[in-house]
């Protein structure tokens, strides 16, 4: 009788099939994945289900005695959710929220029973309406009424004043995934120096043609953001190139993993903490203050100041985006650098002659 080969070959247990099936490799990836996937849970519901003001920038235009009575009252008020200070006049009111020293200035009238809140929407419907809520419950409890006025309103077609957060962080999710794909297409060798200028060549052709498409489409396509369309392009283009360059850094200092962190901080903790759905001034301490150091917080300040306060005090946020990128260019270029040093092959020692017996 002929046997059939492999007849009697046992089939291999569960656990094996498990081992052979689930790679250490696979595990490791599957295994950060749902860290990042907890990590992103617990930052966005971390920095946005609980909003509070804290230390609001507040004006007070009042005659004298008035103005340091209500400066002192408000700063007593408890948690700290204003950081008021008295002003002039309401010009110079004005002018501060223009130039982003303040977010809002309350005008006392002591002649009637009705006093000012300026506000701008432009920074944030969330916190203008902080504000307006803070500030008519004080102005009740004096039997006295509010009247708001916007000098810096959002567009009406800007739903809740977040079209500049969403525009930033589609320019920053076109940085990292570019500039990934751009990684992972090469496989997993580290790029040569030459590559590597290539890559940051390709990454800002990239960054122009972002930062125009997402200038176009918030502004004359869809008029969901005034403002200059070269301006908004120009930190369009600065905002993905950040991003992307500061990617390819990492994968050169980290490997794919790379990747990854650069997810961690431009969109678990730079995302939350970029002043979108609430301003700074009412985020908790941790995620107002990395906000502005990160390129999602930066690119959003930037484009709200270029909608909506003439271009003002966007100079340290630039700067920031600027160090980014320039970071960025310069660790990736540096990493192949030294790695083509420790690849340079040593010549060969030259033989020398062989020596001839003699007979």
């Amino acid at each position: 009788m002929t046997q059939t080969p492999g007849a009697n070959t046992p089939h291999p247990s569960f656990m094996a099939e498990v081992k052979d099936a689930v790679t250490p490799r696979a595990t490791i990836l599957v295994t950060g994945t749902v860290v990042l996937a907890l990590l992103f849970i617990a930052s966005y519901v971390g920095a946005l289900h609980d909003p509070k003001p804290k230390n609001v920038p507040l004006g007070v235009v009042a005659p004298e005695v008035a103005a340091q009575q209500t400066v002192d009252r408000l700063e007593n008020l408890p948690g700290d959710p204003l950081d008021p200070r008295a002003l002039p006049d309401v010009e110079t009111a004005r002018d501060q929220i223009l130039d982003r020293e303040i977010d809002g200035a309350l005008v006392i009238d002591p002649t009637t029973t009705t006093d000012t809140l300026l506000v701008a929407t432009g920074g944030g419907r969330a916190l203008a309406a902080t504000l307006e809520s803070l500030v008519a419950t004080l102005e009740r409890s004096e039997a006295r009424t509010l009247r708001v006025v916007d000098v810096a309103p959002a567009d009406r077609h800007d739903a809740n004043g977040l079209t500049s957060f969403y525009v930033t962080v589609g320019w920053c999710v076109g940085g990292y995934l570019c500039a990934s794909i751009i990684t992972i297409s090469s496989g997993a060798r580290r790029p040569t120096l030459r590559r590597s200028v290539i890559r940051l060549i390709v990454m800002a052709l990239v960054a122009a043609v972002a930062g125009l498409g997402g200038a176009l489409i918030v502004g004359p396509i869809l008029g969901a953001l005034p403002g200059s369309i070269a301006a908004l392009w120009g930190v369009g283009t600065l905002t993905v190139f950040a991003v992307g360059a500061a990617t390819f850094a990492f994968q050169a200092v980290f490997g794919m993993a790379g990747i990854g962190l650069v997810i961690l901080i431009v969109v678990i903790l730079g995302n939350p903490s970029a002043g979108g759905a609430l301003p700074p001034p009412l985020l908790p301490p941790f995620w107002h203050d990395i906000g502005p150091a990160l390129p999602p917080g930066a690119g959003t300040w930037t484009t709200r100041s270029v909608a909506y306060f003439k271009g003002n005090d966007t100079t340290g946020s630039l700067l920031i985006l600027s160090a980014w990128a320039v970071a960025g260019a310069a660790i990736t270029l540096l990493a192949a650098a030294l790695r083509g040093k420790d690849r340079t092959p040593t010549a060969p020692a030259t033989p020398g002659p062989t020596a001839t017996a003699a007979p």
